[in-house]
């Protein structure tokens, strides 16, 4: 086949459209039935963005959602779910019984905002395509011909994902106990087959230093505003030596209170990112270097270093996803929306010796 040229619909032995055809008609068909309230739903969020585990707003609406999606009560919704700002609906298929052993499938809804700028990473997207794939899924099974499989479909809304790590509360809590596979979509300037993923770790840097009036008796003061920018200098001569592939990014927070008291706190904030966790693990480890070298030179002692893991490099899809994917004619790609497996992380806290 040439660029661009759409590939026949499959089609059954007596040459109408197989049943997988239809499956993906139906939850086609749902989607676009539900467009306007989808719609809605992504505009409530983000008109109004709201912070990392401050969600009140867009948990509200998309509880409501799913609570009043018709016929009524079809979902089972539990607001403030393990967190206040979290939630879990779920539908299951009529007549199910738990001997049957249903097979659990999991929708991700994302809804924090970023500080400032609002939700310039789209994250009322991911929750409109969640609940889009979530109601196109049960609208599928709906429509199958004769006694549907016994599925249960779940939707986690799972809050700030910008910062602190709503998922891993989530994992810890149990949320995802007992779920077979979970998808989630991110918006991007492209469709894509396959959601590249990389190795991720987060890190926060606390310098405890020592106060004093920076004029009258400055040699009685550790500056740890000085440890700070040590150690960001550090890490920003280290990108000579890191691999065209690595990633460290990071900011400066609590820089002092006024110019006459010397700093005795300050704290860095830094992502890392790397093809692998065998290439993160070196990265990090370069890094624990300038974070320590930097305490070493200024005197200044460091707390707890909050490390999370955000992502790994395991493949977030597989080959058959893509493959069928690929295959479903372009016009319907956005109807049916493409849904990737989305890896989690887990928190490491760990105290660095210096």
């Amino acid at each position: 086949m040439g660029p661009g040229e759409e590939l026949p619909v499959e089609r059954g032995a007596c040459g109408g459209a197989s049943e997988l055809e239809l499956l993906k008609l139906r939850a086609a068909e749902r989607i676009d039935e539900a467009a306007g309230r989808l719609g809605a739903l992504s505009q409530a969020i983000w008109s109004q963005p709201e912070l990392a585990y401050e969600e009140q707003h867009a948990h509200g609406v998309l509880t409501r959602f799913f609570q009043c999606e018709p016929p009524a009560a079809s979902w089972v919704v539990q607001p403030h779910y393990h967190l206040a700002t979290a939630f879990r609906a779920e539908w299951e298929t009529p007549g199910v019984h738990v001997s049957q052993n249903p097979l659990h499938l999991g929708f991700l809804c994302e809804y924090d905002a970023l500080p400032s700028i609002g939700h310039a990473c789209g994250h009322n997207l991911i929750a409109e395509v969640g609940a889009a794939a979530a109601l196109g899924l049960k609208g599928a099974l709906e429509g199958f011909h004769g006694p549907p499989p016994p599925v249960k479909v779940i939707v986690l809304g799972t809050p700030a994902e910008e910062d602190g790590g709503g998922k891993i509360d989530l994992i810890e809590a149990g949320a995802f106990k007992n779920l077979d596979v979970v998808f989630m979509a991110h918006p991007s300037q492209e469709n894509a087959a396959y959601l590249p993923d990389v190795a991720e770790h987060d890190v926060t840097v606390k310098y405890h230093g020592k106060a004093s009036h920076a004029a009258a008796y400055p040699w009685e003061g550790v500056n740890a505003v000085d440890a700070a920018v040590l150690a960001y200098n550090n890490l920003s001569v280290l990108r000579q030596q890191m691999k065209p592939t690595w990633r460290a990014h990071g900011i400066i927070k609590n820089g002092g209170v006024k110019p006459n008291i010397i700093p005795c706190y300050s704290e860095l904030i830094y992502y890392f990112r790397a093809p692998s966790m065998k290439e993160l693990t070196v990265l990090t480890e370069k890094a624990e270097d300038c974070f320590r070298a930097a305490a070493l030179a200024t005197g200044c002692t460091t707390g707890d270093v909050r490390f999370i893991q955000r992502s790994s490099s395991v493949s977030n899809s597989n080959g058959d996803s893509q493959t069928r994917y690929v295959k479903c004619p372009k016009s319907k790609r956005l109807s049916i929306y493409p849904l990737f497996i989305y890896n989690y992380g887990y928190l490491n806290i760990y105290k660095l010796n210096t």
